[in-house]
C-alpha cells in the first residue's frame, strides 16, 4: 500500500492530470460569470453575506481570478502559486456555502452557470464537491517533484 501511495504521489503524470482537471473546472466555471457579471452579482446578493457596495466588485474580480488561475494551472504557469489561489477561493466558497447551509437558505450557488435553476441547491453536496477540489489543489500545491509541461515554475 505504501508503495502505491508513493508511486501515486511521486508521479508527475498524476500531478499534470490534477492540474488539468482543476484548471479546466475553474476555466469552465468562470465562463458564464465573465460574460454576464451583472447576473452573477444578483447571485452573490442572494448569499446575503456581503455589503452591497462590494457585490459588483466581487462579481467582476472572482470570475477573472477563476479564469486566470485555471489557465495558469493548465499551462503550468507557477502552478504552486495558482494552486494556492485556487485553494484560497475554494476555502472562501466552502465558508460561504457553509454559512448559508447553517442559515437554512436555499439559493443558486452560481458555481458553474448563472442560469437560474441550472444549479444544485443543496449546499451540503456543493461543500463536499468543493472539498474534493480542495484535495486536488492541495496535492498540486504540496507536490515537490519535477512537473511536466510547465511554462514557468518555481523550484520545489
Amino acid at each position: 500500500m505504501n508503495r502505491f501511495i508513493k508511486t501515486f504521489h511521486d508521479n508527475s503524470g498524476t500531478e499534470l492530470a490534477a492540474r488539468w482537471i482543476l484548471g479546466g473546472i475553474f476555466v469552465y466555471a468562470s465562463y458564464d460569470k465573465v460574460l454576464a457579471p451583472a447576473v452573477f452579482a444578483k447571485i452573490i446578493y442572494g448569499y446575503d453575506l456581503f455589503p452591497a457596495p462590494f457585490i459588483n466588485l466581487i462579481a467582476i474580480i472572482v470570475p477573472f481570478l477563476e479564469l486566470v488561475t485555471g489557465i495558469a494551472l493548465i499551462i503550468g504557469f507557477y502552478p504552486r502559486s495558482a494552486a494556492l489561489m485556487v485553494n484560497a477561493m475554494l476555502l472562501f466558497f466552502i465558508t460561504a456555502l457553509s454559512i448559508n447551509l447553517i442559515r437554512g437558505h436555499e439559493f443558486d450557488c452560481g458555481c458553474f452557470s448563472i442560469n437560474s435553476g441550472a444549479q444544485e441547491t443543496f449546499a451540503g453536496t456543493l461543500i463536499f464537491r468543493d472539498f474534493l477540489l480542495l484535495a486536488l489543489g492541495l496535492y498540486i500545491f504540496f507536490y515537490r517533484y519535477e512537473r511536466k509541461l510547465c511554462v514557468l515554475s518555481s523550484p520545489g
